[in-house]
C-alpha cells in the first residue's frame, strides 16, 4: 500500500472516530466526579506555578495524575470553563490513539503472519482492529466523560510506549533491543503512569507479546525478563504512589466487608465482564453497582467462576492451532486485574472504561480475522464473492458498532440524561437512583428528587448517604420533622460520618432551636475541625443562643457563649454564611 492510501486511511480512521463520538462535543459536565475535579475545583486552573505545585502534589478523589492535570490546565487557559473544549480535548486524544493502535496492530498482525507491514491484508487488518477498538461503544465512557481525561491520555501514552518497544524490537540485533527506542519506550511509560496508575501493567503486556505473536522465547526467559527491570521499576513506584494515593483521596473497601470468597468473585467477574462486553455491547452503564453482599454462589458470580477457567483452559488446549486467542486473553486478564477485587475503592462491581486498555488485544484478533481472509482470498481458498461478503460484514460491524457509540454518546449529554437512561436500565441501583435525585434537588425539582432518594434509601436500606440527602429535599419542602428523622437515621446508619449530624446540627439552627443545635455543631467540629463552615454554623449558634440567654437576663452565660464563638471563629475570621441542609 502506498503512502498516500495510508495516509488516506489515517485519515479516514480519525474522521470515522471523530464522527462516532461526536455527540460528546455538546456535552456538560456531569455530577458524576466532573463538579469535584473541575466545577468546584480551582486547583487546576491555570498553568502558573501555584496551579503546577497543585497538579504534582494532590491526589484528589484517589488518583495522582499530574499529566493529566496539566492538559486540563491547558484546556482551561485556552477556554475557560467552556465543557466543549474538554470534550474536544478528549474525542482529539481518543482519535490520536486509533492513529497510533494501528500502527502497533500492523507490526503485531506481520509478527503473527509472518508476512510484512507493508502487505495490503495487513494495512487492512490493522485498519480493521484500529477501527473497532476506536468507535466500539464501550470506549464512550472514557470519551465523553471528562474526567475520564486520564483514560484517553494514559492509553495514548501506554500505546506510544508499546510501539516504541516494537520499534526497539525491530532495530536491534541478536535478539537484543535497541536501546535508543527501549529508553524512549520507558519514557512514554513513565508519562502514562503519570496520566494514570492502571497503566501499571504494561511490563507484563510486553512479556505476552514476546511470547506471542513476536515469539522471542528464543532469546531465554532470564533475557526477556532482564531487559523488563526498567519497566518493572516503573510500574512498582507507580502502583506504590497509586495505593498511597487510593489511601489518601478515596475510601478502599476492606477485606473485613468483602472478604477472600467475594474477592474471588469479583476478580472472575471482572475477567468475564469485559471480554463479554466487546462481543455484546448493550444496556452499557456508568455504573454496575457492587452488592451489598457477594455471594459466590449467586447465578452472576457462579457463571463467571465456571466460565473464566473454562475458557482459559480450552484456549490453552487450542494454544498451537490459535495462539492469538490466549494471547488476547491474558492480556486482557492481566490489564483488568489492578482494577478487578483484590484492591478495591468505590461502590463499582466494573466500569466500561476498564475496557480502554483491557480490549486492545480482542480488537487485534478482529484485525487478525480480517488479514486471513484477505489472504485465503488472494489465495482461491474463499471464492472472491464469499471474501466480499466477509469483508462486508466487517464494515457493516464497524457501522453498527459506530452507530452504538453515537447513541451512548447521546446518553452521557447531562446529568439528567445519564441517570435516568441508568436507572431505566438498573431500578435497584442506590448510587444511579441517589445522583439523579441530586441533579433533582439541584434542578430545584423537589417532589421528583424526593422520589429518587425514596428509591436509593430502598435499594440499599443499609446507605446513610440517600437518607441524608432525602432529609436535604424533606427540609426544602417545608417538612423539617420529617427531615429531622431522616437525619436521625443516617446518623445511626453511619455514626463515624458527620454529614446527618451536621445536617441535623443546621436545621436545629434554621429552626431557631439554638440550645439544641450547639451539642451537636460542637461534636461535628470536633471531629472535623478543618471545616470553616462548621465553624460558622457553630459561632451562628452560640451567638444566637447567648441573645436569647442575655434577654432573659443569665448575662454571665452569654458572655460565656460569645466568648466561645470568638474563639471558634478565630480572631481573624468573621461568621460568613451559615450553611443549609444538604
Amino acid at each position: 500500500m502506498s503512502r498516500w492510501r495510508t495516509g488516506a486511511l489515517l485519515i479516514g480512521l480519525g474522521a470515522l472516530t471523530v464522527v462516532a463520538f461526536l455527540p460528546a462535543l455538546d456535552g456538560q459536565f456531569l455530577n458524576w466526579d466532573d463538579e469535584k475535579n473541575l466545577v468546584t475545583n480551582e486547583g487546576y486552573r491555570g498553568l502558573g506555578w501555584s496551579n503546577l505545585r497543585w497538579m504534582f502534589t494532590t491526589t484528589l478523589m484517589g488518583h495522582w495524575i499530574p499529566l493529566t492535570w496539566l492538559t486540563l490546565g491547558a484546556n482551561y487557559v485556552i477556554g475557560g470553563m467552556a465543557p466543549w473544549g474538554y470534550h474536544l480535548g478528549n474525542l482529539l486524544l481518543h482519535a490520536a490513539n486509533a492513529v497510533v493502535f494501528y500502527a502497533v496492530a500492523g507490526r503485531l498482525l506481520a509478527a503473527g503472519t509472518g508476512g510484512e507491514r507493508t502487505q495490503g491484508a495487513v494495512r487492512w487488518g490493522a485498519a480493521a482492529a484500529a477501527a473497532v477498538f476506536a468507535v466500539h461503544p464501550l470506549r464512550v465512557e472514557s470519551v465523553a466523560w471528562v474526567t475520564e481525561r486520564r483514560d484517553v491520555l494514559s492509553g495514548l501514552f501506554f500505546l506510544l510506549a508499546v510501539l516504541g518497544y516494537l520499534k526497539a524490537v525491530e532495530r536491534g540485533a541478536g535478539g537484543r533491543l535497541d536501546s535508543r527506542w527501549r529508553v524512549a519506550s520507558l519514557g512514554l511509560f513513565a508519562a502514562a503512569l503519570s496520566s494514570k496508575a492502571s497503566t501499571m501493567m504494561l511490563p507484563a503486556a510486553l512479556l505476552v507479546l514476546d511470547i506471542y505473536p513476536l515469539r522471542r522465547r528464543g532469546v531465554g526467559l532470564a533475557v526477556l525478563l532482564r531487559e523488563k527491570i526498567g519497566y518493572f521499576m516503573l510500574a512498582g513506584v507507580g502502583a506504590v504512589v497509586a495505593l498511597v494515593a487510593v489511601r489518601q483521596g478515596a475510601t478502599v473497601t476492606g477485606y473485613a466487608e468483602y472478604g477472600l470468597g467475594a474477592r474471588v468473585a469479583m476478580t472472575l467477574y471482572s475477567l468475564m465482564f469485559y471480554p463479554w462486553k466487546f462481543l455484546w455491547p448493550v444496556d452499557l452503564s456508568p455504573m454496575y453497582e457492587l452488592p451489598a453482599r457477594v455471594e459466590p454462589l449467586a447465578w452472576r458470580f457462579l457463571l463467571p467462576m465456571v466460565a473464566v477457567p473454562v475458557i482459559t483452559a480450552a484456549l490453552i488446549v487450542l494454544r498451537r492451532r490459535w495462539p492469538g486467542g490466549l494471547a488476547a486473553w491474558v492480556y486482557s486478564a492481566l490489564l483488568v486485574l489492578p482494577v478487578s477485587g483484590a484492591v478495591h475503592a468505590g461502590y463499582q462491581l466494573a466500569h466500561d472504561r476498564y475496557s480502554y486498555l483491557s480490549g486492545m488485544g480482542f480488537a487485534v484478533l478482529v484485525g487478525a480475522a480480517v488479514c486471513w481472509v484477505m489472504r485465503a482470498g488472494a489465495r482461491g481458498v474463499l471464492r472472491p464473492w464469499l471474501t466480499g461478503v466477509v469483508l462486508g460484514a466487517m464494515v457493516l460491524v464497524v457501522a453498527t458498532l459506530g452507530a452504538g457509540a453515537w447513541r451512548q454518546s447521546r446518553v452521557w449529554h447531562d446529568s439528567e440524561t445519564l441517570w435516568r437512561w441508568t436507572v431505566s436500565a438498573d431500578p435497584a441501583c442506590m448510587i444511579c437512583q441517589n445522583n439523579l435525585g441530586n441533579f433533582l434537588l439541584d434542578d430545584d425539582r423537589l417532589a421528583e428528587a424526593e422520589a429518587a432518594f425514596r428509591a436509593a434509601a430502598a435499594a440499599r436500606p443499609e446507605s446513610a448517604g440517600p437518607r441524608n440527602n432525602l432529609g436535604a429535599v424533606l427540609v426544602r419542602s417545608g417538612r423539617p420533622d420529617e427531615a429531622a428523622a431522616q437525619f436521625r437515621e443516617a446518623m445511626r446508619l453511619a455514626p463515624g460520618r458527620i454529614g446527618g449530624v451536621l445536617n441535623l446540627g443546621l436545621l436545629y439552627l434554621a429552626q431557631g432551636k439554638h440550645q439544641d443545635a450547639i451539642p451537636v455543631l460542637r461534636g461535628v467540629l470536633a471531629q472535623r475541625p478543618d471545616r470553616p463552615d462548621v465553624r460558622a454554623a457553630l459561632a451562628a449558634a452560640l451567638v444566637k443562643r447567648g441573645d436569647e440567654l442575655r434577654r432573659e437576663g443569665r448575662r454571665a452565660e452569654a458572655d460565656a457563649l460569645v466568648r466561645e464563638s470568638t474563639a471558634v471563629l478565630g480572631p481573624a475570621s468573621t461568621t460568613g454564611s451559615v450553611p443549609v441542609p444538604r
